[in-house]
């Protein structure tokens, strides 16, 4: 069975590692183009790129897969490309274009994506960092027949996780990425066989993870402190969490709600020793790890140093 993938980031390329370990070739890898990152703003190759250039893996990088669209040449030969690879199935994985329908069913047996919620809730584009920022219980993978809709089509496949305390995107991330790619590959041995059974999504409980805004980084002191810590969780690693502190935007890693303690949201309660304590609109949080511009995140204790005076005055920024 020829199995070609798209997918970009490195949660994409969890999965095609698996379905390359797993004996299947992909004839064709589609992943979006290279982008200038790090300090330099180097073009970089995506994660899936890196990961089919070691096999000698062709790869595709459209701008754009719609015919009619902005870079109709790329959708041509983007065509051309995947019309030549003739795979019998397409996986799809964070791939980030929106798939038309000639692609949708170019290959034989469609296209199969591997979404992190548990559908229909977190639709969309950030279901990880959603999930844990609402206080989910759980979330976990979602294998599914792609369709023309956002996230709509039926349900191959689903396998739920428990969304622990101390998870934050980073590691959930990184055990959903496993568990899609043991996922797919026992979808794709299951397709050499036969059909897989599809499920319609309910019609009820419907969300949609709307893209992650560097705006949303600004800690709010305001809301409750387990709201607020449930956003540091969830926007680990990117894009954090931001207080003011004496003209200085500082990036919260780590806090602990605590609910026996309160004060003017924004108060600095306690500042001495490994304790830096601020009231919230409801309880408090106790910072454990931040980090300074241009510095590495590190424990709490080495930010007070040489900052007395705090204990009483206000991080709540003036309008």
């Amino acid at each position: 069975m020829r199995v070609a993938f798209a997918g970009t980031p490195e949660f994409a390329a969890v999965a095609l590692r698996a379905i390359h370990a797993a004996g299947f070739e992909p004839p064709l890898v589609l992943t979006q183009p290279d982008r200038p990152a790090g300090r330099g703003m180097k073009l970089q190759a995506s994660p899936v790129k890196q990961a089919a250039q070691e096999w000698g893996v062709p790869v595709a990088q459209p701008r754009s897969l719609r015919l009619d669209g902005k870079y109709p040449e790329d959708a041509r030969a983007a065509q051309q490309a995947l019309q030549a690879a003739a795979p019998d199935v397409l996986v799809v994985a964070a791939y980030g274009l929106i798939l038309p329908a000639w692609v949708l069913t170019l290959p034989r047996l469609g296209c199969l994506n591997i979404h992190a919620s548990l559908l229909p809730r977190w639709r969309g584009a950030a279901p990880i960092h959603r999930a844990i920022e609402a206080g989910d219980a759980e979330t976990g993978i979602t294998l599914m027949q792609m369709d023309e809709g956002l996230d709509t089509g039926d349900m191959l496949a689903l396998e739920r996780l428990a969304i622990q305390a101390q998870h934050t995107t980073a590691s959930l991330h990184d055990e959903l990425a496993a568990m899609g790619g043991r996922m797919v590959v026992a979808a794709l041995q299951q397709l050499r066989v036969g059909p897989l059974a599809a499920t319609p999504q309910p019609s009820e409980g419907i969300t949609y993870a709307h893209k992650i805004e560097k705006s949303e980084a600004a800690l709010d002191w305001t809301l409750p402190a387990e709201v607020i810590s449930r956003r540091i969780r969830a926007f680990d690693p990117f894009p954090g969490v931001s207080f003011d502190c004496a003209g200085e935007s500082v990036k919260v890693w780590q806090a602990t709600v605590l609910s026996g303690l309160h004060g003017q949201p924004g108060q600095v309660l306690d500042a001495s020793g490994d304790r830096f304590i601020v009231a919230c609109g409801q309880g408090a949080l106790a910072l454990q790890q931040v980090q300074r511009p241009g510095g590495r995140r590190g424990p709490i204790a080495a930010f007070l140093q040489g900052r007395p005076g705090l204990v009483g005055q206000s991080l709540l920024l003036a309008d």
